[in-house]
């Protein structure tokens, strides 16, 4: 039912898209206390409260605007993307050196793949969704010409430094909450968050260069701008310092465009397992 959904929708005007967004994401926030206590919270941690209505928005955009990027014609959706600093891209390539992509829940984190897929060959790590429903939609939506998964897993790990090794890209989600032992706690806007270790260490064993993307959403639903950023933190270090690094670049790459992070993901949760952080993790 949902697939059939997400393929009716994609046929909508990407405005139209956005509009019903906008409106399914003020539901949700009045309707959950749940999710509205999270969004609220997560916003006055990183000192974002004054975008608290347009991050209302913003999530419900995020979602329906799936359907589109999903299930809409590659052709269609790409021409409602345009591309900022891909020749710091192509020189990487050019000179025959592996790129980890960081891309948070920024914006659209979904056409930023897509969009590098158009160039060269991408593979990221994916994670099946928890509803089996929508499993068949992600994999097939995001398994595309170009676009490689791995999974999350072991035997995913090892496709991923093979990749780099060869030269060829990957993208990975930093903020995304790892499992146990995948981790370390390192402050994300000031408070302790279980962190992946995985994006220094892949870049590290493949001598890869880490270039950081997001793609932004315009207003009135005109599209989106896929952005490449260069890194500039230290991967120097305890696997703790080098994802703190990490984490400091996403807060920096969120705070161009702060009301499109994905504020209701729950960032500072504790896997189980996982002990408790320790004081100097906020340090």
């Amino acid at each position: 039912m949902l697939v059939i959904l997400f393929r009716v929708l994609s046929v909508f005007p990407l405005p139209l898209l956005h509009a019903l967004g906008a409106a399914l994401g003020w539901l949700v926030y009045l309707l959950s206390p749940s999710y509205r206590r999270r969004l609220d919270a997560n916003l006055a941690q990183a000192g974002y409260s004054d975008q608290r209505r347009a991050a209302v928005a913003e999530a419900g955009k995020a979602i329906v605007e799936l359907a589109f990027v999903w299930c809409g014609k590659p052709e269609r959706v790409a021409r409602h993307a345009t591309v900022e600093n891909w020749d710091m891209v192509q020189r990487v390539l050019d000179a025959g050196r592996g790129i980890v992509f960081l891309t948070p829940h920024l914006g659209c984190f979904e056409m930023t793949a897509q969009q590098i897929a158009l160039h060269t060959a991408l593979t990221v790590m994916y994670r099946p969704p928890k509803k089996s429903a929508l499993k068949p939609l992600v994999e097939g939506a995001r398994a595309r010409h170009n676009l490689h998964l791995a999974p999350a897993n072991l035997s995913g790990v090892r496709i991923l430094a093979k990749t780099l090794k060869s030269g060829q890209p990957i993208g990975l989600l930093p903020d995304q909450v790892p499992q146990e032992g995948e981790g370390v706690w390192a402050p994300f806007f000031g408070r302790p968050a279980y962190t992946m270790t995985l994006p220094a260490k892949l870049a590290q064993l493949g001598k890869a260069d880490i270039l950081l993307v997001y793609a932004e959403r315009l207003s009135k639903g005109r599209g989106y701008v896929v952005r490449f950023v260069p890194f500039e933190g230290d991967l120097t270090g305890t696997p703790a310092e080098q994802a703190a690094s990490i984490n400091r670049a996403m807060e920096a790459l969120i705070a161009r465009c702060p009301s499109q992070y994905f504020w209701s993901y729950n960032r500072y949760k504790q896997p189980g397992g996982v002990a408790a952080p320790e004081a100097e993790a906020v340090a």
